[in-house]
């Protein structure tokens, strides 16, 4: 048996702790001290008690010099994970401030304490480089998630969403530890620098074949990549619109990083090619058809979408296929481009999940004929979704049109003789696509009239200074990206 030292645990796992700690003073606090009180006076005192938590884990988490490996992989520490640790603080700090100016449900404590819960069940999803501790982080992850998405007892749709989110979940937890387990009986170990040394020497037969197939199945189903993608639009539409935000950032941002993780390193010899004209059995070439259908697909449906959480929702999915190329690229580079792109896609997926609440909350729904004379009713507000858009899209000088440059330059340098250009090709066709839809809405909003009698759109003025430092924050990593990829 391996001697545990549980205060160095504790030492290392101190920003889990810190998350920990602040989410049971959360829900102590709005069970006591706050009963009684309006829903914004509790929703306020919450959300910044969870935002306090959130900065000091963070900052406990990136100013510590610990490097460490405990128990064989189960809470790796190194700076590295430490600052997306961080981002992922970050992007819940910005998701409980844009909770604050909403009126979906009167259990305050619970909401709160609950999205405080998936951020840990992430932060210890980045820190695992053991099996068993990537599937117990990742269930504790998805559980919080579940919950999340039904907590609009208001609206039917929310139960629909989560129910189909429940059973689609559910049934990529049950491929990925299926494909988990035949990893193990294949390698004799669940620690993923072990599995790698177990497999370089073996070939590639059907067994290790069906523990691939079935842990990327899984992870398709977590990242809402096509086919995997039923749940992703249902969710999105009937969730909360914060924990739709959730989702979409830092789900995603501790999803791909233990993707990329798995992949490069349990897996990587097995790692084949998706070279056009020299194929090789492996998980490139799986992941690379992945990618492809993700990206057509996902653009080509939100074309038609008039619901505009339906229409991030496609998007995401679009999105997921646009991360693929970096977890293909299988270099440096391409790692750090992927963790660049998910980091400022969460910033950016957040302030337009923001905004879209704040329509909601003036008119009842997010149709997009609700944007119309957004400019004229709440010009702050679409200034921001100007700038979210567009950097969903892709134009410069904002950090989508960086994130996907380094992505698709990645991709297109990693094989031998640009053996993935052909998927980069597709990838920059279809994001030319995705202007069309995104135009749609900032045509509604820029160049429309409001009807007549439609309500002033106000925001709450912590909502209003998230977003605007959302939108901030997006132009300033476009224009200075080394400000993110020097930590990565």
């Amino acid at each position: 048996m391996i001697p545990v030292d549980y205060l160095q645990m504790l030492r290392l796992a101190a920003p889990e702790v810190i998350v920990t700690v602040t989410l049971l003073a959360v829900l102590g606090a709005d069970l006591t001290l706050l009963r009684g009180r309006s829903i914004a006076v509790r929703f306020n005192i919450g959300a910044l008690l969870s935002v306090l938590g959130c900065a000091m884990a963070a900052v406990f988490a990136v100013a510590r010099p610990d490097h460490c490996d405990l128990l064989k992989g189960v809470l790796v520490v190194d700076p590295q994970t430490d600052f997306v640790k961080a981002a992922i603080l970050a992007l819940s700090a910005f998701t409980l401030v844009i909770s604050a100016g909403g009126k979906f449900t009167e259990h305050v404590g619970e909401y709160l304490s609950l999205l405080l819960l998936g951020t840990l069940g992430l932060m210890f999803l980045v820190s695992a480089g053991d099996l068993l501790m990537i599937f117990v982080s990742l269930e504790l992850a998805s559980l919080t998630l579940y919950i999340l998405t039904a907590f609009n007892k208001r609206n039917a749709r929310s139960s629909e969403a989560a129910l189909k989110y429940f059973l689609f979940g559910g049934m990529s937890a049950a491929f990925l530890l299926f494909g988990f387990s035949l990893l193990y009986g294949v390698a004799g170990s669940t620690n993923l620098a072990d599995i790698a040394h177990s497999l370089a020497g073996r070939g590639f037969d059907s067994l290790l074949l069906a523990a691939m197939v079935m842990t990327v199945i899984g992870f398709g189903f977590k990242v809402a990549a096509v086919p995997f993608h039923l749940w992703a639009p249902d969710a999105y539409e009937g969730a909360p619109t914060p924990s739709a935000a959730f989702i979409g950032a830092g789900s995603k941002v501790a999803s791909f990083f233990i993707l990329a993780k798995i992949l490069a390193i349990g897996f990587a010899p097995a790692q084949g090619s998706a070279v056009l004209y020299g194929y090789v059995a492996g998980w490139t070439p799986l992941l690379a058809v992945l990618a492809a259908l993700s990206m057509v697909i996902g653009n080509l449906t939100a074309i038609v979408q008039n619901s505009v959480k339906r229409l991030l929702a496609y998007s995401a999915i679009a999105h997921a296929g646009y991360m693929l190329l970096g977890v293909l690229s299988d270099t440096p580079a391409g790692r750090t481009a992927l963790m660049f792109y998910v980091i400022t896609y969460g910033l950016t997926v957040i302030g337009a999940f923001g905004v879209v609440m704040a329509v909601e909350e003036a008119t009842g729904s997010d149709a997009l004929e609700n944007f119309a004379g957004l400019s004229r009713r709440a010009p702050g507000l679409a200034l921001c979704l100007l700038v979210f858009l567009l950097s969903l899209g892709g134009i410069p000088p904002l950090a989508g049109f960086v994130g996907k440059f380094f992505l698709f330059s990645a991709a297109a340098l990693a094989a031998e003789h640009l053996g993935l250009l052909w998927l980069v090709i597709l990838a920059i066709a279809m994001s030319a696509v995705s202007f069309y839809y995104y135009l749609r809405v900032l045509k509604q909003a820029y160049v429309l009239d409001a009807p007549e009698g439609a309500p002033a759109i106000k925001v709450p003025v912590a909502t209003l200074l998230a977003l605007t430092v959302l939108a901030m924050l997006v132009i300033i990593l476009g224009c200075v990206p080394d400000l993110l990829t020097q930590f990565l």
